[in-house]
């Protein structure tokens, strides 16, 4: 099927372009989404008179989508999840916890703009990309961990592996302390 692009669509073209795309991706996502028109001489010539309004909200889209970019790039989100003690999710952080972090924050988002390469499934910083307009991306961090105070330790630097392994020497360390007092209170008993 033949259409008119209304806006940039990524890997797609520009505005105004006249592309070829299957049928179900037309039908089902740009026409319900108003990102395009079918391609008939109707529709061209409505776009051509309508042009210059869609350029010109698009600009005032995309100044205010920068405006915004500006303040949301490299900031950073907490998102407290339960995961075991290898730092491993139960379950996975979606584009929507991300969204609702940012949103309590103060930026509104919706999860649609949030573009996750893979489900967040581990403990740690991860970098995640928002598409605030089509021609406008940002980067933020999400800092995911089981508690204030991991995000904390996180945000400084510190690994999960790094916490755990000296959570482990701690508790080793303890118990070593706790044998050597057992062994020596023993003796005192044998003489």
């Amino acid at each position: 099927m033949d259409i008119i692009l209304l806006e940039r669509v990524a890997k797609l073209g520009q505005m105004g372009d006249v592309v070829k795309v299957k049928d179900g991706y037309a039908r089902n996502f740009l026409l319900p989404q108003g990102k395009a028109l079918r391609a008939n001489a109707t529709n061209i010539a409505r776009f051509e008179t309508d042009k210059a309004q869609l350029e010109v909200r698009n600009l005032e889209t995309r100044k205010e989508a920068e405006a915004m970019g500006e303040r949301l790039d490299g900031s950073t989100f907490v998102v407290i999840r339960s995961a075991s003690d290898g730092g491993a999710l139960y379950g996975s952080v979606t584009t929507r916890d991300v969204a609702d972090a940012a949103t309590e924050n103060g930026f509104s988002l919706d999860k649609r703009q949030v573009i996750l390469q893979g489900p967040i499934k581990e403990l740690g910083l991860h970098s995640v990309t928002v598409r605030l307009h089509p021609e406008v991306d940002v980067t933020v961090h999400v800092n995911v961990a089981r508690s204030p105070e991991e995000a904390e330790l996180q945000a400084a630097g510190k690994s999960i592996q790094e916490l755990a392994a000296e959570a482990e020497a701690a508790a080793e360390f303890e118990i070593a302390e706790l044998f050597d007092e057992m062994g020596a209170a023993q003796e005192g008993e044998d003489l």
